[in-house]
C-alpha cells in the first residue's frame, strides 16, 4: 500500500511538471523577410520579453522571392507577417490579397508620402534611395563639374565615367531603370539609354562588381568615378573605413528624379493564428526603439520622423528633395517588358 501511494504520488508529480513546462513555453511569432533584413538582437529580445514570445525570422530570398512564397502559401501561411515588400512590388501583393488590414496607431505620425495603401494592409517601415554615387577626389583632381541631371550624363566630358547594374539581375540596377522611366516616360527612356550607351556607360551584373571592381572610390583602382548605389553609401564608407576618416570619400548626385525612392512595408499575412501578436510586432516596428536601430542595420531611413539618425547619416548621407517614383500598378504591369526592351537596346 505504501509503495502504491509513492508510485501514485510520483506519477502525479510528473504530470504537474509536464503541465508546468507547457505553461512556461513561450509562444512563437514568425516573420518572413528578404535575405537582407537585419535588426539588433537586443531590440528583438526587448519585444520577446515584453510579450513572452519567441520571434523567428524566416529569410526567403530577395523581395520578389519572399513575396512569391507568401502568395503561393496564401491561406496556409508560412509566417504570421511578411516584411520587405517594397513599392515596386506593392501592387502585386495587394492584388493577391495576402495581407490583413491593420490601422496601426503609429500611422498617425508617419508622413502620408509613405502610406501607399489606403486600407493599411501594407504598413510602411523604412525607405531609402538608389542614386548615382561619385568619387569626390576624382572630380576635384580633374576639375570636372558634377552632372546636375540625367541629361548632363550624355555630355562628352562624362564618357565612360558611369557604371550601372543590369536591371535584370540587380535590384539597384532595376531601381535606376525605373528612375529613368519616371523622368523620361515610357516613350523616351530607351532613347535616353541609347544615349548613355553611345557615351560609353558600363554595365555590371550586380552591385558588388559595380561598386568594388569598377568604382574608383571604393577600391582605388576602378576606372569609373560614378556608380549606381545607395544614398546611404557615403555614410557606410565612413562607418566601415579601415582607418578613421574626416569626411566621406563619396557623395550622391541628387538632381531631379536622379534617385529612385524605395519604401519597404510589413503586413499581417492572411490566415495567421497570431493576429494579436502580429499587431503588437507592427506597433513595435514603428516604435522609436526599432526605427532608430534600422539605419545601422540595413542602411535605410526610418519612416518615423521623430526617430534620431546616426551621426554618420546626418553628416555624410543626403536625401534628394525630388526623388523619382512610379505607380506600383504600372510597374507590375510593365516590369518584364521594360527589362526586355532595355536588354535589347543596351546589351544587344
Amino acid at each position: 500500500m505504501y509503495r502504491k501511494l509513492i508510485f501514485v504520488f510520483f506519477i502525479f508529480t510528473l504530470a504537474l511538471s509536464a503541465c508546468a513546462s507547457k505553461t512556461v513555453e513561450p509562444d512563437m511569432l514568425t516573420i518572413m523577410t528578404h535575405d537582407s533584413f537585419a535588426i539588433s538582437e537586443e531590440v528583438v529580445l526587448a519585444f520577446e520579453e515584453a510579450h513572452d514570445v519567441k520571434v523567428v525570422f524566416l529569410a526567403s530570398g530577395d523581395a520578389g522571392s519572399s513575396l512569391n512564397k507568401a502568395i503561393l502559401t496564401k491561406g496556409a501561411p508560412l509566417a504570421d507577417l511578411l516584411f520587405g515588400v517594397d513599392n515596386t512590388f506593392l501592387s502585386r501583393a495587394l492584388d493577391a490579397e495576402i495581407f490583413e488590414s491593420y490601422d496601426a496607431p503609429a500611422l498617425a505620425e508617419i508622413p502620408a508620402e509613405f502610406q501607399l495603401d489606403s486600407e493599411n494592409r501594407a504598413i510602411p517601415v523604412d525607405f531609402g534611395d538608389v542614386c548615382i554615387n561619385y568619387d569626390k577626389a576624382y572630380f576635384a583632381e580633374h576639375d570636372l563639374d558634377l552632372p546636375a541631371s540625367f541629361e548632363d550624363l550624355l555630355k562628352p566630358e562624362y564618357a565612360v565615367l558611369l557604371v550601372v547594374e543590369n536591371p535584370a539581375t540587380s535590384s539597384p540596377g532595376l531601381a535606376f531603370l525605373f528612375a529613368t522611366i519616371a523622368h523620361f516616360s515610357e516613350d523616351g527612356y530607351l532613347d535616353y539609354w541609347q544615349g548613355l550607351r553611345d557615351n560609353g556607360v558600363i554595365v555590371a551584373d550586380g552591385w558588388e562588381t559595380a561598386y568594388y571592381t569598377h568604382f574608383s572610390a571604393s577600391s582605388g583602382q576602378g576606372p569609373q568615378p560614378m556608380v549606381v548605389s545607395y544614398g546611404s553609401s557615403p555614410a557606410a564608407e565612413v562607418i566601415f573605413a579601415e582607418r578613421e576618416l574626416d569626411d566621406a570619400p563619396t557623395a550622391s548626385l541628387l538632381g531631379e528624379n536622379m534617385c529612385f525612392r524605395q519604401i519597404e512595408f510589413v503586413g499581417i499575412l492572411t490566415g495567421t493564428e497570431k493576429r494579436e501578436l502580429a499587431e503588437a510586432f507592427i506597433d513595435f516596428m514603428l516604435s522609436t526603439e526599432f526605427q532608430e536601430d534600422l539605419p545601422m542595420q540595413m542602411f535605410v531611413y526610418p519612416v518615423l520622423p521623430s526617430a534620431n539618425l546616426p551621426a554618420e547619416f546626418v553628416d555624410y548621407a543626403e536625401q534628394p528633395s525630388t526623388p523619382a517614383t512610379l505607380d506600383s500598378a504600372l510597374i507590375t504591369e510593365n516590369r518584364e517588358q521594360w527589362i526586355a526592351d532595355w536588354t535589347q537596346r543596351v546589351l544587344k
